[in-house]
């Protein structure tokens, strides 16, 4: 693969692999005939995002024919190449990428002012195909707005916020702050901001429903929007089902699928329910208290705090426009001071409530809350022999 970037757009790849930074650790890059194709994902694979660069978006694009070729390689050594986003289009005026599969190595050249040549070797990895399974189209709602609209509207949430509630109805949206403990709503501030359908370019709402999900990529998408100043749509059905956050140009396509908060905390409850009444209670004088505490621990289970979602050679070339703004840059701000708390995030459990439909659940099955009732059961049981035994003379 050979291809080069010129002007404006290298900021524009720069921006797009910071937005990736803000998914997974590690950049999936896949050259095809169609464009370039550049995917993360998070380490609970409920979390993708995929950018398609076309032919026409490179000065120069050049691959092997009849020759399929994935990669993946850590995407921090990517994001290093592409360091300082404010110097970058004043400083380069091209960037030459390379790609050597014999010695598995990815060449970015940037050509700056002054015939100065900074060069990043960076070694990569084969990697199969990633890609996510989605149909936006068929979804029921279907928001398409400005950036700007969101950009201002996600200011009003603090950068500590991890998880974001969308309702909509036949002529209004509601963004909400989510609490996932029913205990700390009576404690944590509340904030709700409530949108015309007027306010938007494309209000097409087939259902009235509540979708919850993660707000960090979706700051991510916003960035990238809002200094390209291309719309963003988003797709989504009933809870449970993936949310798509699209953004579509002549030269690119961006795709962001994200998994939703799934409302099936009744159905658990009463699965759970179903089990205690036909486990057959132990036979001795403890069968009282263990059953108690079987409910209360289960209870606990079920009420307790959830982690963070912590897992395209054409002769012409266009060129996207930048467009900075008060609001994209303390919207950036806001994500900076956020970049010492992802590394923690990337080290806690997935969210069990979360859903991914394109890439499998990442909720504890049946038979996962049935192993872990019958062990409790039995290390109970365990303790009350022992009990017993320690009082017989």
């Amino acid at each position: 693969m050979d291809c080069v970037v010129t002007g404006g757009n290298v900021k524009v790849l720069a921006k797009a692999i910071h937005s990736l930074s803000r998914i997974g650790d590690e950049l999936y890059l896949e050259p095809q005939e169609d464009g370039l194709a550049l995917r993360s994902v998070n380490s609970s694979r409920s979390a993708y995002a995929c950018f398609l660069f076309s032919p026409l978006f490179f000065s120069r694009y050049t691959i092997p024919l009849g020759h399929a070729f994935r990669c993946k390689m850590a995407i921090k050594c990517v994001q290093a190449v592409f360091r300082s986003l404010s110097s970058l289009e004043k400083t380069v005026e091209k960037c030459h990428i390379e790609l050597d599969g014999e010695k598995s190595r990815l060449t970015f050249t940037l050509h700056c002012k002054y015939g100065l040549l900074k060069t990043h070797n960076l070694s990569f990895q084969d990697s199969e195909s990633l890609q996510a399974v989605f149909d936006k189209e068929s979804c029921a709602n279907m928001l398409h707005a400005q950036p700007r609209l969101l950009v201002d509207t996600v200011l009003h949430f603090p950068p500590s916020l991890e998880e974001v509630s969308v309702s909509v109805s036949g002529e209004r949206v509601w963004f909400r702050n989510h609490v996932d403990d029913e205990a700390e709503q009576s404690k944590a501030m509340l904030t709700e901001l409530c949108l015309s359908s007027d306010e938007f370019d494309h209000f097409a709402v087939g259902a009235q429903t509540s979708i919850t999900f993660c707000l960090k990529e979706l700051r991510g998408l916003l960035v990238f929007a809002e200094s390209t100043g291309l719309p963003v749509s988003m797709y989504f059905d009933e809870p449970g089902s993936p949310v798509v956050l699209s953004v579509t140009d002549s030269v690119l396509e961006v795709n962001f699928v994200l998994a939703t908060l799934s409302d099936d905390s009744n159905l658990c409850n009463h699965n759970n329910n179903t089990k205690r009444a036909r486990s057959p209670p132990p036979d001795d004088f403890m069968t009282d208290d263990i059953d108690s505490y079987l409910i209360a621990m289960e209870t606990s289970e079920l009420a307790g705090p959830s982690d963070a979602l912590a897992p395209r050679s054409p002769s012409s070339n266009h060129t996207l426009t930048t467009q900075p703004s008060v609001a994209m840059r303390r919207l950036e701000r806001g994500e900076e001071e956020e970049e010492e708390e992802d590394t923690e995030d990337t080290e806690r459990p997935p969210n069990k409530k979360f859903r991914s439909l394109f890439f499998g659940s990442v909720c504890p099955s049946d038979s996962q809350l049935t192993n872990q009732t019958i062990k409790s059961q039995e290390v109970l049981a365990s303790d009350s022999e022992d009990d017993t035994q320690a009082s017989l003379p």
